[in-house]
């Protein structure tokens, strides 16, 4: 009796050693390719954007992470079906960024 008891822990206690073993090698699976995703997003920057608008996209990054994302997105896409011919400099990104931003409204307070 207390053989089959430690015979089914021994086994159970196996069972959850192997669980946590796949879920450790599938976790270390996920951040290698979140790694690999990023270096050929970084290598593509690289190619299409002057050191001082990626420069400014790190900055920005800082304040508005959300953005950054979406205007990295978009010259990756762009970069990719051929649509940009020349690298992008400082003045051509802050031009895009201002078009990308949503519209402020302005309040403008009259005195009688």
């Amino acid at each position: 009796m207390d053989e089959d008891l430690e015979e089914i822990k021994r086994r159970k206690l196996e069972q959850m050693q192997q669980q946590q073993y796949a879920a450790h090698a599938q976790a270390a699976q996920q951040e290698q390719a979140q790694a690999e995703y990023e270096a050929k997003k970084q290598a593509i920057l690289r190619q299409i954007l002057t050191p001082e608008a990626r420069e400014r996209l790190n900055t920005l990054r800082m304040t508005k992470p959300e953005l950054v994302a979406n205007v990295e997105a978009q010259l990756i896409a762009l970069a990719q079906s051929g649509r940009i011919q020349t690298k992008i400099d400082d003045a051509k990104l802050k031009a895009l960024l201002m078009q990308l931003q949503p519209k402020k409204r302005e309040m403008q307070i009259k005195r009688v």
